[in-house]
């Protein structure tokens, strides 16, 4: 089956031609397309997203996978992480049982747990009656319940190095946030194997001339990928530029999205909690951000219009966030690789999305 495509983003390079599938994989690119139309590009990779289309990952089941994964499909997400803020003990090991083993729709990487090791002083939305303290043992307990492949924790808290150390162990990904860490804290926890820092900026200490934080420190490394939330709202553009300009080919676009995302203004839950949405910003009780109803093909949109390339905006949003799970086989589009592959129109509008070389439907 070939696609029709007029060109397709290879390992982040525009190769003109049109793009062959078989037996569910990519089996060719570059191959003549006299009336080819359209951009195919890798499935957009989420690493964050607490729920979406009515749906809240923390309180559903099966049916509810089902339908949030058949609405992420439509804005071009072929591959997440359900996301489960701060919750106790009992909620949490509850929603990752309820984790699918499969889907019929997006994969499920596995779960992203946002907490509940955060820093009391950064909690944003999380509740601070479910935020614990390091405990290896708790963290053993969510290990053993469901499929964590992220998590999100505060570097800076007593003993967080023998949960490094654990996750590492497990071989599930470390991202720093939630966090009142310095520099010289944040650059520890990268040093000992943490590889990324959760929604850059928000929820952490200032970035100051004298004392950069977190944000500073992981902006100033090589080795350490930031996910940023591009909805205009977490990030003013200024803010998102300097991050763009600073670690280009190392910023992992993530939405956060929450169950109101795709839907009208009105309210929601995240995590058990109720959250307003108004003019398409989600808020909590006391005004605390919460989340956002940003898709990802918003955010693309949105990096290049900051004035990233074409190729490195959708880079932002599958080859780096895969990279930070070490999937080789996601986010890319490669010979002999799984075709999960969007198209794009001229338009950046998504015109067609296929998982395991299947079509799926886009209204």
């Amino acid at each position: 089956m070939r696609l029709g495509v007029e060109a397709a983003l290879v390992d982040g390079r525009l190769i003109r031609g049109d793009v062959e599938i078989a037996d569910g994989r990519i089996a060719g690119f570059a191959l003549a397309s006299p009336n080819g139309r359209g951009l195919a590009v890798p499935g957009f990779v989420d690493l964050q997203v607490n729920g979406f289309s009515g749906v809240d990952f923390l309180e559903t089941d099966a049916d509810g996978y089902r339908r949030a994964g058949d609405a992420l499909l439509e804005t071009g997400v072929t591959a997440y992480l359900p996301t489960f803020i701060t919750a106790p003990e009992a909620q949490l090991l509850a929603a990752l049982r309820e984790v699918p083993a499969g889907s019929d729709g997006p994969r499920i990487l596995g779960v992203h747990l946002e907490g509940p090791f955060l820093s009391a002083l950064r909690l944003g939305i999380h509740p601070a009656s479910a935020r614990r303290d390091p405990d290896k043992d708790l963290l053993e307990r969510l290990l053993a319940a469901g499929p964590v492949r992220l998590m999100t924790l505060a570097p800076e808290l007593p003993g967080a190095d023998v949960l490094i150390e654990t996750l590492l162990r497990h071989e599930i990904a470390i991202s720093c946030g939630h966090s009142d860490a310095g520099s010289a804290e944040a650059n520890a926890a990268f040093d000992s194997g943490a590889r990324t820092v959760t929604h850059l900026f928000n929820a952490m200490r200032p970035f100051h001339h004298r004392d950069p934080g977190m944000a500073g420190a992981a902006l100033a490394r090589d080795d350490v990928i930031v996910q940023i939330i591009l909805d205009g709202v977490h990030l003013a553009s200024e803010t998102a530029k300097v991050v763009w300009r600073a670690a280009e080919r190392r910023v992992a676009l993530v939405t956060d999205a929450i169950a109101g995302t795709g839907l009208t203004d009105g309210s929601y839950r995240l995590g058990g909690h109720e959250i307003e949405i108004q003019d398409g910003v989600a808020r909590g009780p006391s005004g605390a951000l919460a989340g956002s109803t940003l898709t990802m093909i918003d955010a693309v949109r949105n990096l290049h219009e900051l004035g990233a390339s074409l190729e490195d905006a959708v880079g932002a949003a599958t080859e780096v966030p895969a990279r930070v799970l070490r999937l080789p086989s996601v986010g890319r589009l490669a010979v002999g690789l799984p075709a999960d592959v969007v198209v794009l129109t001229d338009d950046l509008e998504v015109e067609r999305v296929l998982v395991d070389g299947r079509d799926r439907v886009v209204d």
